[in-house]
């Protein structure tokens, strides 16, 4: 990598969402035919689409709400009821919620180690803020680099809104964060996918950079960010 000289930086931190935008988002298709294949039940298209149909049938007003993502057991329950409005047998609606909650199955974009290094490697200080009802620590800490530490000890503060107990668009989701990170609005980036959540912190003075949500591992988006924090600077292929 080059170009990481100091003069004349704006961004002295970066925010980074997490799913969209450093892992693929799981589709309901997907969960289904994970959890179907958790129990070792028929996964042809037919068998998930008869449950996408069944979960189309009954209201996911509440699933759809950020709220949910701002307390775990909120999460918990609003699922339960939605599996249970759509008619899921129990053993089903338990293995689809256990899929929903594995984050390591959530897999991450190939450019993602690279970026953390370059940030790290410049001084800029590194948040993960995201919409989520559990602990991505692990996912991260479960990719190891050479030195012996991992993606994990990259980041610099965690802002998860069920930690928080506030979910973007809320702007204490965006200042909690800017806290942590102990710099002020106008020194950091946003970087995220959507623009109805991740766009939010533009209202809390925190330059936003919207991404297309990533659609695999193999698309490499994150140069981006690189260009605007670190200009000239070059992610190395991987």
């Amino acid at each position: 990598m080059k170009g990481t000289g100091t003069t004349g930086r704006r961004f002295r931190g970066v925010l980074l969402d997490w799913r969209g935008t450093l892992v693929v988002a799981p589709t309901y298709r997907w969960l289904v035919r994970r959890g179907l294949q958790a129990l070792a039940r028929p996964d042809s298209d037919d068998d998930v689409e008869a449950v996408l149909a069944r979960l189309r049938s009954a209201d996911a007003t509440e699933v759809g709400s950020s709220a949910v993502d701002a307390d775990a057991d909120l999460h918990r329950r609003v699922y339960a009821r939605w599996f249970r409005a759509a008619g899921l047998d129990d053993e089903l609606a338990a293995a689809l919620y256990a899929v929903e909650c594995d984050v390591a199955a959530n897999p991450f974009a190939d450019d993602v180690g690279p970026l953390l290094s370059a940030l790290r490697g410049a001084g800029v200080r590194v948040g993960v803020l995201s919409d989520v009802h559990v602990d991505l620590r692990p996912a991260f800490g479960a990719h190891a680099i050479a030195d012996g530490t991992s993606w994990a000890d990259l980041v610099d503060v965690w802002t998860l809104s069920f930690e928080v107990g506030a979910a973007k668009p809320d702007p204490a989701i965006f200042e909690r964060a800017l806290r942590q990170l102990g710099l002020p609005a106008a020194e950091v980036l946003m970087v995220g996918d959507r623009g109805t959540h991740d766009g939010a912190a533009a209202a809390c003075g925190i330059t936003t950079l919207l991404l297309p949500p990533l659609g695999s591992p193999q698309e490499r988006r994150l140069q981006r960010v690189l260009d605007l924090v670190l200009p000239g600077a070059v992610l190395p292929d991987t």
